[in-house]
């Protein structure tokens, strides 16, 4: 896979966007890989007990599809230097998000890309993540 470089990014770039289908396997071995062992993550009954209308999405699996959305754009040669998201309507199973970004800040050889996870009720997730290009001004070839 070819890693981007500076000079292949410009402010208004828009990255392809990335359709998540929402199953119940995902929501619930996500929050369990990620050691959230919260009811309203895996059991229906204490989600809806709890006001919601089934289980959902953590935000741990939020913020990590956000790292894979930015990286697969980006490249292996890419590194994250910060993620900024704030949470909206929940990730239900069985509805799609679509994570879409554009390049927003490209200063001091880092890019700031505005990211957005929406699904059929709103946007899920919003915010930014800052990373870093690979540096050497060429292709990768791996």
């Amino acid at each position: 896979m070819n890693s981007l470089h500076d000079t292949d990014v410009n402010v208004g770039d828009q990255i392809a966007p990335l359709v998540l289908p929402l199953s119940r396997s995902l929501i619930v071995a996500t929050a369990l890989a990620s050691r959230d062992y919260q009811d309203v993550h895996h059991d229906p009954v204490l989600a809806q007990q709890k006001g919601s209308q089934d289980i959902f999405m953590n935000i741990l699996t939020t913020n990590g599809l956000i790292g894979r959305y930015i990286t697969d754009w980006a490249g292996p040669d890419s590194i994250i230097k910060n993620v900024s998201i704030r949470l909206g309507v929940p990730n239900y199973a069985g509805d799609t998000m679509t994570i879409t970004g554009t390049v927003t800040s490209k200063q001091d050889g880092q890019i700031v890309v505005g990211v957005v996870g929406a699904n059929s009720m709103g946007n899920h997730v919003t915010g930014t993540v800052t990373l870093v290009l690979g540096a050497t001004g060429q292709g990768d070839t791996k």
